[in-house]
């Protein structure tokens, strides 16, 4: 079995609108969300084997709260192509990931995150802000990603249900 982590990353702040979409910022209810997330997640006590982030501001502050509470001993890969990325391209980033991994913690956007989760699981979920998703997939190798195995839904977890 192989499980994804999908992530979106924590509120972003509109503050500075000469800012570059990429270069944004947290808020205040941002830099809150992801160190509960990763309290969450410890909690679970669920063990990633990597953690594939996009380059984009948000989503790096999003992982450092993150990881504020969450014991990860791997180092994050940060990756452009995961900024606006559409589900063929997170596709393509998995199914090369190497088989060794078994849990791996996928942190972008939407509209891509929201489409990925439905092309996979089928459920229409929609994630907001510093949400995870929780997917199980009944394949061996990552390279088997998109060969038509539907991944089960085993938890969605929002911030403001915690």
């Amino acid at each position: 079995m192989k499980y994804i982590l999908l992530m979106r990353h924590a509120k972003s702040s509109w503050k500075e609108n000469d800012l570059p979409d990429h270069e944004r910022p947290l808020n205040k209810r941002g830099r809150r969300d992801a160190p509960r997330m990763g309290a969450h997640l410890q909690g679970q006590g669920l063990e990633v084997d990597a953690i594939l982030c996009s380059t984009a501001q948000r989503a790096r502050a999003t992982v450092e709260g993150l990881l504020e509470e969450y014991s990860f001993e791997g180092q994050v890969q940060y990756l452009e192509d995961l900024y606006r990325a559409d589900p063929g391209e997170m596709l393509a980033l998995l199914v090369s990931l190497p088989d060794a991994f078994e849990t791996v913690m996928l942190v972008s956007h939407n509209p891509g995150l929201d489409l990925f989760l439905a092309q996979v699981s089928g459920q229409n979920e929609h994630m907001p802000t510093a949400s995870m998703a929780y997917l199980r997939f009944p394949i061996e190798r990552w390279g088997d990603l998109g060969k038509g195995a539907e991944a089960a839904l085993l938890a969605f977890w929002k911030p403001r249900d915690l």
